[in-house]
């Protein structure tokens, strides 16, 4: 049996951990936040991350941002700490990360003897739940190989796309134009509203029609609802990435006018106090015209 550790478990950490019910695998988490603990279940939790570096095979990074990712491997008591043996885990990082410096992190690793996966997923934490998500592979491909049984069981759907940075850069090509879907969704819907249409069976006719796409299908039910209190993608988690797209945008002299209207919606939900709201809610912002 082999020990898959899996390092925060907030909503991507939680939905992987529901992927992996093959007999030959038991779980073990880690996340400094006691109620994620809690949920996942104190008896599988290690008391550090060098513990679980100790433990497992294989260990899933489902952190927030590249920081994070860096903080979680090198920091004292971390990851690399814990992988003085001879057969140190196999680190699959699922964030979606900075490709820079994700890139300059798995040298680091390679340099400590740690294999190293970059797999940032697209999807929510709702399609990971049922297997109905995108996988983005960076890095190895004899890697990718050898740990094809568990991918299997992580994202049946995935892609190989390069070097470690290249499948993060396409992560961030999807969110651009995913992020495009919502507003102008909820554009739609608003602009239906307004003139007297019914939101529901508007959304139902979109769905019907020429511009129809899986945004509606997934986000739309929680715009007409307004419900964004369970959130299986959040605004901060948008907002990050869209700081990561506009930057490497102005490093290629690449103008996003679009993703810079967007970018200034979702902080616009920020000041609202709607950060750990499902990035729906920028239904909201444009209903309340916010930019």
């Amino acid at each position: 049996m082999e020990t898959i550790g899996i390092v925060g478990l907030g909503l991507m950490g939680q939905a992987f951990a529901s992927r992996i019910k093959d007999p030959q695998y038991r779980l073990m988490g880690y996340d400094p936040n006691p109620d994620r603990c809690a949920e996942f279940g104190t008896n599988r939790i290690a008391n550090s991350l060098s513990e679980l570096a100790q433990a497992c095979s294989v260990i899933l990074l489902c952190v927030f941002d590249t920081n994070q990712v860096e903080e979680a491997i090198f920091s004292p008591n971390g990851l690399a700490d814990g992988c003085q043996t001879a057969s140190p885990p196999k680190i699959i990082c699922t964030s979606t990360c900075d490709p820079e410096q994700l890139l300059r992190i798995s040298l680091r690793c390679a340099n400590a003897h740690l294999p190293f996966l970059e797999l940032p997923i697209s999807g929510t934490s709702m399609q990971v739940t049922k297997g109905d998500c995108l996988g983005l592979m960076g890095g190895s491909i004899d890697l990718c190989n050898e740990l094809s049984n568990l991918l299997d069981l992580l994202c049946p759907n995935r892609h190989y796309i390069g070097n470690v940075g290249d499948a993060s850069k396409a992560k961030l090509a999807i969110n651009l134009v995913l992020g495009l879907h919502r507003a102008s969704l909820a554009e739609g819907l608003s602009f239906g509203n307004s003139i007297g249409l019914d939101p529901e069976k508007l959304l139902n006719i979109f769905q019907h029609s020429a511009a129809a796409s899986s945004v509606m299908k997934i986000k739309g039910p929680l715009m007409i609802q307004r419900n964004y209190q369970k959130p299986q993608s959040r605004v901060d988690q948008s907002l990050k990435d869209f700081s990561l797209i506009q930057d490497l945008a102005k490093n290629s002299n690449q103008h996003l006018p679009l993703a810079n209207m967007y970018i200034r919606l979702l902080k616009s939900c920020v000041e609202q106090g709607e950060e750990k709201m499902d990035n729906a809610i920028i239904y909201e912002a444009i209903r309340r015209n916010a930019i």
